[in-house]
């Protein structure tokens, strides 16, 4: 029997289920929850019944700070995967950027990023979430800290810190890789992976290999692609291999961020996103000033864990923040957050945010399928992902 995959897509306050035919590469939108505040991530349980969703309504990167935070739990229907709510919502003391849960699913892992912190919140025999789990040690996050995961045996925990690139008279703040021990919510032994001392160093986003002890980092500040390796539970000091993920570096004069970072459930290609939004002045209004929306596709060498790009695709859209791939690995679905004019000759032509469909062939390039336009008004289409029911 075939399994059931459910995309769900945020837009402000809003997620929005659709269900996905993974045969024909098609998306059928369906019905809507709203949640407290604007998502700002989800995660699901490992059982897959309950998925959590960190919400706030705080502005992005270091805009202004808001006053409701929370994690809620959903519960998911079995066949469908219909939302309903689960528990009463938890407060959260300011704006999560990113959520996931431990392998067990028995704790929530929090990051913060303005100002940074990292907290850890118990998940209830329940399934809802609980209270903060007071930490013996103190936790360092870091500057801006954007990401959590857990390694895959549970033992570990790395906090990806991306640090902030000079501006505006300010000098460059440097990113890091903070691993912790982990045991029952427990953070401890904390070490700092910071390759000279971080300063060039901007991680954004982290993907486990799935039978390697290799970690692919995509470096926002660098549009480059970093593979560590884990021993002991340890990362290496320094990247093995660093790879460029834009394929024209250092062309157009535009502001260029890599972003999210997924492995192939086969192990065999790792998935990059490359980001551009700057605008320019064409005929009084504000146009897309250029630069690079592409998807990058890796091989990645079974030896070495060595990745090396083979395609580099149009995402189909301006800014793509998230994207992510079925579990079967036969789909790829691009999120992207706002719409946006472009020049177009003489003219100007209107991209909307939408989500992208792409085939995933046995090579691990990307085929374009599809395009699905979302309106999203003054918001932004912050967070998607599937889920296999």
């Amino acid at each position: 029997m075939a399994e059931t995959v459910v995309l769900y897509a945020s837009v402000g306050p809003e997620l929005t289920r659709y269900a996905v035919d993974v045969d024909r590469a098609e998306l059928l939108r369906q019905e809507s929850v709203t949640v407290a505040e604007n998502v700002q991530y989800a995660w699901p349980h490992v059982s897959g019944r309950y998925l959590y969703v960190a919400s706030s309504n705080s502005a992005s990167g270091m805009g202004p700070v808001g006053n409701s935070h929370h994690v809620t739990a959903y519960s998911v229907h079995p066949e469908s995967g219909v939302l309903a709510p689960h528990g009463a919502p938890i407060p959260l003391p300011t704006r999560p950027i990113h959520m996931a849960t431990d392998i067990a699913s028995t704790h929530i892992l929090a990051a913060f990023s303005n100002p940074g912190a990292f907290r850890v919140y118990r998940i209830n025999a329940d399934a809802t979430p609980g209270d903060e789990i007071q930490q013996a040690e103190p936790v360092d996050p870091g500057i801006y800290p954007h990401q959590v995961r857990a390694t895959l045996d549970d033992k570990h925990v790395i906090l990806v810190t991306r640090g902030h690139s000079a501006a505006k008279g300010k000098p460059e703040e440097p990113g890091a890789l903070k691993v912790f021990r982990y045991a029952d919510g427990l953070l401890s032994d904390e070490v700092s992976i910071a390759p000279n001392g971080g300063y060039g160093f901007g991680p954004r986003h982290l993907d486990f290999h799935p039978s390697q002890p290799w970690v692919y980092v995509s470096l926002e500040r660098q549009n480059a692609l970093a593979m560590f390796g884990i021993q002991n539970g340890l990362l290496s000091t320094a990247p093995l291999f660093t790879k460029p993920t834009l394929a024209a570096p250092g062309v157009g004069g535009v502001r260029q961020l890599a972003g999210t970072v997924h492995v192939h459930p086969n192990g065999r290609f790792v998935y990059a996103v490359n980001r551009a939004s700057d605008t320019t002045e064409f005929e009084g209004a504000k146009v897309f000033a250029g630069g690079e929306n592409t998807l990058v596709v890796y091989a990645i060498d079974p030896a070495t864990g060595e990745p090396t790009a083979i395609q580099h695709i149009d995402t189909g859209g301006i800014h793509c923040r998230t994207f992510h791939i079925d579990p079967s690995g036969r789909l790829l679905v691009a999120a992207h957050i706002m719409a946006m004019s472009v020049r177009e000759g003489s003219g100007i032509r209107r991209i909307p945010a939408g989500l992208s469909v792409f085939r995933i062939t046995e090579d691990g390039r990307l085929h374009f399928q599809r395009a699905y336009e979302v309106e999203v008004g003054d918001k932004t289409m912050f967070w998607m992902g599937m889920v296999t029911l």
